[in-house]
């Protein structure tokens, strides 16, 4: 039964984690396509593993989301009613761009028609 409420909470803080990162007014978070891809939070809410993407290769965007964590973590605190709110650690996937890179090398194949075995 604990399996079932984690998933809920995961998935709590992840939308509501993609809605605040929209609201973040740090220029290089609000240029930025930021997209959640993932949350793990910790079973005693100590710590949540905060996966996100972003679209295009600009390390200035982690700098932007660790500078506006704490802004992130308040505003978390105030839309989840949790009895503590975690610490949030980011993480950055890099899903988005293997599945462009994928999606590139399938379509020169089919373009070339090098996939014949």
């Amino acid at each position: 039964m604990a399996g079932r409420r984690q998933d809920k909470l995961n998935h709590a803080v992840s939308e509501e984690l993609a809605a605040i990162i929209r609201e973040v007014k740090d220029p290089r978070v609000a240029g930025a396509f930021v997209s959640i891809s993932g949350v793990n939070v910790a079973p005693d809410l100590s710590v949540a593993k905060v996966f996100y993407s972003v679209l295009g290769d600009d390390a200035e965007v982690d700098k932007g989301i660790k500078s506006a964590s704490g802004f992130i973590r308040s505003e978390l605190a105030s839309r989840l009613n949790l009895r503590i709110t975690p610490k949030l650690v980011f993480v950055r996937s890099t899903s988005i761009e293997q599945a462009m890179n994928i999606n590139r090398i399938l379509k020169d194949i089919e373009e070339n028609g090098t996939s014949q075995p």
